[in-house]
């Protein structure tokens, strides 16, 4: 398949994942892929885990620092799961390290033994109780009037240092970047109110500020973990046939393409393959969203992750482990969480004036009325430092990736693969879609669908139908014979008729099978057997008559029959006031037929893909939001100009799964309305934390002007805020 360029192009969009217990309120959010210079042959690629690298403003930092180094071409960027990738020239990658160091972060060097997402360890936790403990002592103590205030000071400065030098080391860092991020302006906040002697308050902020990160942390590693739990499906060992025939456990990672592999019954399948030998059902849940299990036998093809239930099964491996339908899934929503949605772009681009504006206003509100008004300089300078911890938007930076992250986990877990925030986030605008037939509406094969004696005969006429038809290899007659199982007949004296059908004796009778030309030309048709041809060719069957002699015997129409799900999706879609057109290279007669069977509102027929590139074209052109199915391949100008291509049953297609931007994991065409009613859940949740976010900040601000609202109150409020936003995003991933 290839792509063509769309009308209306989706721009390249930054990494903007904020993982971790890291806010990011401002700063620029590069892309997920970063060439620094041209990627010479030689290159090679180590990859670091970098723990302190939660989101743009840790990327930035490492770009801006690794650009100036000798020898790194590229640098790779994965915030979901704190990896670097750095393609190089280098002898060692200590540079590189020392380069990340002086940044206050840690490189650790992976090699292949090392997984890309294992977990870090926990940290302790009783820096956090003693800071917790010690700023609970110093406002007892400051409100009791029991200790001098050189001891209140003392025990505010234990708790500060206990739980907030993270948050003034991550401070510092930014400032000297000039980037105002949470931990900047935390660490303003909290060194002012030390400064006018609000031990205290300084000592509650900081700890509640590091409770918060805390809690908002292990929130966000819920969407994180949807993701990497993905890699648990695949078994690490797998048991492999050796050339002397013997069977041995070995690593996933080291079985190439033609080994054959044995799976037991409860086991997970490690690879892609095809079965050779065996039959039993699959749970394929995982890859294709199925909720039922599938049979599979001999020439069936399965995937790595999906669970052996029943027998067992010898696997023919067709790909390697990270080819594997599985690997390429996860590679795909790692990239679409580093692809920032319309909503995302427009809370990073108004956070990034927004917070400097704050700054300069909190400035302001020290010293001008003060100056201005006679104000008293320590009320002011409190209230500024009030406005510095409640206006700064993390809960509205927060909202947008949590939420698209969530929903992308919880389009993967039904068989959904998105490309990317934009078209989970767009998909509820779409007016239209458009669906080709054959293999995305149908079955794709033809079948027989009706079996009409004409005239009495022979007791055995679908017998020698079939025997006749199984001596050609045209789908129509393939599909007879398939019908028709019961033992072949003898044929002697066979003949291809190109274009009418087959001549053959059979029990030394000749007879014909072809189509109603052939049937014309032997006279063997009259007015009532053709009004009833007619009849099924209106309904788009093709039509087979088995004659003997001038007279028909009988009848067979076939068919590409719909797939039972097809009507469903399509009644839901036009329930969720979506109107559904056909676009098939198919003559009008079947494409109407099928359009009437399914419920689609327009058919149109004898269509090449040029043809349909004009219809989604025209569409577009009268301002209708337009997605379009189809296999991938053979609709690939009219998935790539649409505004949203869906590629149908990619799980065995990696060309969709790489090029399509929604694949349906499965031929169930009910996936469609499912993603358009979880696009428009998505689009509804972002549009409330946005609300919330702004309606609170609004809400405190005005607060603080008045005098009304503290520095604890402040951080209650933005932690609050936040804690909200991502809970309220986390929605997404309930079943």
């Amino acid at each position: 398949m290839y792509r063509l360029h769309r009308a209306e192009p989706v721009s390249p969009s930054p990494v903007h994942a904020h993982k971790g217990h890291d806010h990011c309120c401002s700063g620029p959010a590069p892309a997920a892929e970063v060439e620094l210079g041209p990627v010479t042959a030689g290159a090679q690629l180590s990859r670091f885990r970098i723990e302190a690298m939660d989101c743009p403003t840790e990327q930035t930092l490492i770009q801006n620092k690794l650009a100036k180094l000798a020898g790194i071409e590229q640098l790779e960027f994965n915030l979901v799961n704190r990896v670097l990738g750095v393609r190089h020239v280098l002898q060692s990658t200590a540079p590189i390290e020392q380069a990340i160091g002086s940044l206050g972060m840690t490189a650790v060097s992976l090699d292949g033994e090392q997984s890309a997402t294992a977990q870090p360890k926990a940290k302790s936790q009783w820096p956090l109780w003693l800071s917790g403990l010690a700023a609970f002592a110093a406002e007892v103590l400051h409100f009791t009037g029991l200790a001098p205030n050189w001891a209140i000071a003392g025990v505010a400065l234990l708790s500060i240092v206990a739980g907030g030098l993270g948050t003034y080391k991550k401070g510092w860092i930014a400032l000297k970047n000039r980037n105002l991020n949470i931990n900047a302006l935390m660490s303003i906040a909290v060194t002012g109110a030390l400064l006018i002697g609000q031990w205290p308050e300084a000592a509650m902020v900081m700890f509640l500020f590091t409770v918060a990160e805390l809690i908002e942390a292990r929130s966000l590693s819920r969407a994180r973990d949807a993701i990497a739990g993905l890699l648990q499906l695949a078994p690490e060992l797998a048991t492999v046939r050796s050339a002397d025939g013997q069977w041995h456990a070995v690593a996933v990672s080291s079985i190439e393409v033609g080994a054959r592999v044995r799976v037991r019954p409860g086991e997970r399948i490690a690879v892609d393959g095809e079965v050779v030998q065996g039959r039993s059902s699959i749970d394929q849940a995982a890859i294709t969203g199925e909720s039922l299990p599938v049979d599979k036998a001999t020439g069936d093809p399965v995937f790595a992750g999906t669970l052996n239930q029943a027998g067992s099964l010898e696997v023919l491996v067709s790909a390697p482990a990270s080819q594997s339908t599985l690997a390429r899934i996860i590679h795909a929503v790692e990239q679409a969480q580093g692809a920032n949605a319309p909503t995302q772009r427009f809370v990073d681009n108004f956070a990034r004036v927004y917070t400097p504006l704050v700054f300069i206003l909190a400035l302001a509100v020290a010293v001008l009325p003060p100056l201005l008004m006679a104000g008293a300089w320590f009320d002011w300078i409190y209230r500024a430092l009030v406005l510095l911890v409640v206006a700064c938007p993390c809960a509205l930076v927060i909202s947008t990736p949590v939420t698209l992250v969530s929903g992308l986990a919880a389009a993967a877990r039904k068989g959904i693969l998105i490309k990317g925030g934009a078209y989970l986030e767009s998909g509820h605008r779409l007016q239209v879609i458009a669906l080709d037939k054959t293999g995305t509406l149908t079955h794709g094969k033809p079948r027989q669908t009706d079996f009409e004696r004409w005239v009495d005969g022979p007791s055995d006429v679908g017998q020698i139908a079939a025997s006749l038809a199984a001596r050609s290899d045209h789908p129509v007659s393939m599909a007879i014979a398939a019908a028709n199982p019961q033992a072949r007949l003898e044929v002697q004296d066979f003949v291809a008729l190109p274009g009418r059908g087959v001549r053959g004796e059979v029990n030394g009778q000749p007879y014909h099978l072809g189509n109603p030309r052939l049937a014309e030309e032997l006279g063997a048709t009259d007015a009532q057997l053709t009004a009833r041809l007619e009849q099924l060719e209106r309904e788009g069957k093709s039509l087979v008559l088995l004659l003997a002699g001038n007279q028909a015997l009988a009848l067979f129409a076939v068919a590409d029959t719909v797939k039972d799900t097809s009507k469903e999706a399509i009644a839901e879609l036009h329930a969720l006031g979506i109107k559904t057109l056909m676009l098939t290279g198919d003559n009008q007669h079947t494409a109407e037929a099928v359009a009437r069977q399914v419920g689609i509102d327009q058919a149109r027929g004898n269509l090449l893909p040029a043809d349909k590139l004009a219809a989604i074209e025209a569409l577009d052109h009268q301002g209708h939001a337009t997605g379009m199915v189809g296999d991938g391949i053979n609709d690939a100008p009219a998935l790539a100009r649409a505004s949203i291509g869906f590629a149908m049953g990619a799980a065995g297609s990696h060309t969709a799964i790489e090029t399509a931007d929604v694949a349906l994991m499965d031929d169930d065409l009910r996936k469609l309305p499912a993603f358009v009613r979880l696009s428009r859940q998505t689009r509804a949740i972002l549009a409330q934390n946005i609300g919330l976010a702004l309606v609170v900040k609004a809400l405190f601000l005005g607060m603080t002007f008045a005098g009304l609202a503290t520095m604890w109150m402040a951080v209650f409020a933005d932690m609050g805020v936040s804690l909200l936003v991502v809970f309220n995003g986390l929605r997404l991933l309930r079943k």
